[in-house]
């Protein structure tokens, strides 16, 4: 069965109007992939500490810093979390397009809520990984001798 000029034409404008999200897809991949490895990091810390392969002088210090690794850990998760919901919010909006050509329904009003929500899924991550990356510079390691 040939498919209509108007059909392939409007096929054509969804995958030009589906570029830009498909775009924003592999800025947000690069972002996880970022979040993934700072959660790696953080875990890893955790576990060299509480195996105690970690040199620390005071009991308090480690407990500390094992306080921190922890909320690091919750805010970097609710970060992948967050993004990985914009991303698949993002995966809809594509699909929201191809069905509004091929289904030839005005479903505008759906694409720019689900664009909506995935900008401000993607605010929510990007805060919450900020917030982790402001916890881990403010790290204060605990010398002997000294009086912080």
């Amino acid at each position: 069965m040939p498919v209509a000029p108007d059909s392939v034409a409007d096929v054509a404008r969804a995958i030009q109007l589906a570029l830009a999200p498909v775009f924003l897809l592999t800025g947000i991949a690069g972002l996880l992939n970022v979040m993934a490895g700072r959660l790696a990091r953080i875990i890893d810390r955790g576990r060299m500490i509480s195996q105690g392969e970690a040199i620390r002088p005071e009991r308090e210090s480690v407990e500390a810093e094992l306080k921190s690794l922890e909320l690091r850990r919750h805010f970097t998760s609710y970060a992948i979390t967050a993004s990985t919901i914009a991303a698949l919010l993002l995966c809809l909006v594509v699909a929201t397009l191809f069905f509004e050509a091929m289904l030839n329904v005005a479903l505008g009003w759906l694409v720019g809520g689900l664009f909506t929500a995935s900008t401000l899924a993607l605010t929510v991550g990007l805060a919450y990984f900020l917030r982790e990356v402001h916890l881990s510079t403010q790290i204060r390691l605990s010398i002997p001798g000294s009086k912080s």
